[in-house]
């Protein structure tokens, strides 16, 4: 059921090696680990069994004691009693089953610079990812998002928007969505501008006019999307002192990124309003008809309700990363609000040098926290609706909601099966407070990622983690070492 090993000894330490002696090429030449989900785990023909099923489905009761079979990647039913003979089965009794959880935008390369973050400013968040960002080859991106992408569903993730802001070559961006490819997860991949690419300078447009083109070979059987992670038209810059200094960014620049998105209808993501000097930002998009539908604002935490408003009416939409705002000190998230004035809304991970891990359910709680200690009331922002804003509000953030974020027969079988007997999680009560207030990454015994099966017994299926860690804290070393950063 559970596969054999993926990425075995060999065939990991070969991949080291490959890319030290010839590149990323080489390395893709001899097969060191498949481009695609050849080698992972079979789509599974399983039912799951007696599990407190949680569907997401708006206005949907939760079915205790229920069945999921799922058949070829898809959900084919979702009842009590399932009549499913010969169809391998899956004991869910004491086990939550929900979808599989949703990232809005992370940077997926950055994990090689975990807890990086320092205390002073020569060695804040931007200037460590930005020096050391500056000397990664193709293997550096490959391993971060790599380890990224198996802590992800280590931690019941099954899908992320990879936000790649640090492409400096295009096998820069073919390497790390080798890596989304490798671990079987369901992704966008947002290309993005270099970390050191000056803001008179547009990104590689003909590049990312390639990677639409051929995107077919890169989609991992429709796993994987394509979008353009935008500067928008005005960019906040971090002074020597900490502090920050808005500049407008060169219309023409900002203009050929749109417009090149705009022309092969990929979705487009910007980050904008996190500090108080870069108010307004959306209200400047709107004033030069680039606030358009599916654009998605990242942080926004300066806002206005009449940008809000504005968002709304275009259909835009947001995702705030509350740990990473409040660690980086860009102020108190707003979540409500946005949901208030009709903004659909996601959550995200960000960026691991700033929040440590990608824990959803640790963000889950301090969503709530937030907006409960903001109201002065308990009761401000139940916990389902948190839970929503993980799955189904994700996905439809994304434009993903026809597929994942909800347990629905034809939707894809993006699942995962949280554990209510570990110590941290009994008794059993209410399942969302339970998911909210109580559940780790370690209390996710099974994930399943389009039928398959990448996570099981608490265990990844198809990656040796400790393996990985060690490789990526070689590769972590390596460029640390180039990058003369510690």
């Amino acid at each position: 059921m559970n596969g054999a090993l993926t990425i075995n000894r060999r065939r990991f330490l070969g991949a080291a090696a490959a890319f030290g002696a010839a590149g990323a090429l080489t390395l893709r030449a001899q097969g060191a680990v498949s481009p695609s989900v050849a080698n992972l785990p079979v789509r599974s023909n399983v039912v799951i069994r007696n599990a407190h099923v949680i569907t997401m489905v708006p206005g949907e009761a939760d079915l205790p004691n229920s069945d999921v079979r799922v058949e070829n990647g898809a959900i084919v039913d979702v009842g009590a009693g399932l009549s499913a003979p010969g169809v391998a089965s899956i004991d869910g009794s004491g086990f939550i089953l929900m979808p599989g959880m949703v990232d809005t935008h992370w940077h997926m390369w950055t994990t090689l610079l975990r807890n990086m973050s320092g205390n002073k400013p020569e060695h804040g968040y931007f200037p460590t990812t930005t020096a050391v960002g500056n000397v990664y080859n193709p293997r550096d991106m490959y391993y971060g998002t790599l380890l990224s992408s198996a802590e992800a569903l280590f931690s019941g993730i099954t899908t992320v928007h990879d936000w790649c802001h640090n492409i400096i070559t295009p096998q820069h961006a073919e390497e790390d969505i080798r890596a989304l490819q490798e671990t079987g997860i369901r992704a966008r991949f947002c290309y993005g501008a270099a970390r050191r690419m000056p803001a008179t300078e547009a990104i590689n447009t003909d590049d990312l006019e390639r990677f639409h083109r051929n995107w077919a070979s890169f989609s991992n059987e429709d796993l994987l999307t394509l979008g353009l992670g935008w500067r928008g038209v005005q960019a906040p810059f971090r002074l020597p002192d900490g502090k920050f200094e808005l500049r407008p960014l060169p219309e023409p620049v900002y203009r050929k990124e749109h417009d090149a998105a705009c022309k092969l209808g990929i979705p487009i993501s910007v980050h904008l309003n996190s500090t108080t000097n870069d108010r307004g930002h959306i209200l400047a998009l709107q004033q030069q008809g680039l606030l358009v539908k599916d654009l998605q604002i990242i942080h926004g935490i300066f806002s206005s309700p009449e940008e809000m408003k504005a968002m709304a009416a275009a259909g835009a939409v947001a995702s705030v990363s509350p740990y990473s705002e409040l660690r980086i000190g860009f102020g108190i998230t707003k979540i409500l609000e946005y949901l208030d004035n009709g903004v659909t809304l996601g959550l995200s991970v960000d960026t691991t040098p700033l929040t440590g891990n990608c824990d959803m359910f640790g963000i889950m709680k301090v969503v709530q926290n937030i907006e409960n200690g903001r109201a002065e009331n308990e009761f401000k922002l139940p916990a389902r609706r948190v839970v929503e804003l993980a799955t189904i509000e994700g996905a439809r953030s994304l434009g993903l909601a026809d597929r994942v974020g909800s347990i629905a027969k034809g939707k894809r079988a993006d699942l995962i099966l949280v554990n209510t007997r570990d110590i941290n999680m009994g008794p059993f009560t209410d399942p969302y407070y339970m998911l909210v207030d109580s559940a780790q990454a370690w209390n996710v015994d099974t994930v399943m990622v389009d039928g398959r099966i990448l996570k099981r017994g608490g265990k990844l299926t198809a990656i040796d983690t400790g393996m990985l860690v060690a490789e990526a804290s070689k590769v972590s070393r390596d460029v640390r070492d180039r990058a003369k950063w510690w």
